[in-house]
């Protein structure tokens, strides 16, 4: 989806935020720090959302901003796919969730999996690496790559429910539920069952 102005307000704060991190002229910096206010001030002013809470969540971080990635599990089972309900929104989403820190992607599609869904599971294979603008998603205040990994279900039971979902199934390419458009969209989805029963498996999908 494109906004203009969402694109401008994160470029003016990523501009801000480097500025901040390598500036050494207090002139300089005061313009910077101008810069990211007014980024704040354009998010706060379109989303109708409080200064104190867009500056949290927006422009608090330090340093060169980089995107933030998400790394989603694509498990299959007699070809249906694990799915999620997320507490959040009521829609289903591949297990996953932000990169932690001091985790490789594989770690965090098994840990993710183990915390969402219940099940234990093996990474097999890098299935795609997705820019998050390029597709229909609802507009975000981060810039974001997704990270899809193949895993192989090894064990476990599914959760009743967790700390950030409430439903675990399997589920066929004609039987989907609602998605989290936020966190996986339909067409996504349906190229993971077909990147997940190998056709393509010669190559990762970058889009």
């Amino acid at each position: 989806m494109n906004i203009p102005w969402l694109h401008w307000a994160k470029e003016i704060q990523a501009i801000s935020q480097a500025g901040l991190a390598y500036g050494e002229n207090g002139y300089d910096l005061e313009r910077y720090e101008a810069l990211r206010k007014i980024s704040v001030k354009m998010m706060s002013y379109f989303t109708d959302t409080p200064i104190d809470k867009v500056t949290e969540l927006f422009a608090s971080d330090t340093g060169y901003q980089t995107p933030k990635v998400d790394i989603r599990t694509v498990v299959l089972k007699e070809n249906k796919l694990l799915l999620v309900k997320e507490r959040t929104d009521g829609a289903w989403a591949l297990p996953g969730g932000w990169a932690d820190i001091g985790y490789t992607p594989s770690e965090v599609a098994v840990k993710e999996t183990r915390e969402e869904a219940g099940y234990d599971v093996k990474p097999v294979r890098l299935l795609a690496v997705l820019d998050k603008k390029r597709h229909a998603h609802p507009p975000s205040p981060n810039y974001v790559y997704k990270i899809f990994i193949l895993c192989e279900l090894v064990g476990g039971v599914a959760l009743e429910a967790g700390l950030e979902t409430t439903e675990v199934g399997f589920f066929g390419e004609s039987e989907l539920p609602p998605l989290s458009i936020e966190r996986n969209t339909a067409e996504q989805v349906l190229r993971m069952f077909e990147l997940a029963r190998g056709q393509g498996a010669d190559q990762v999908l970058l889009d």
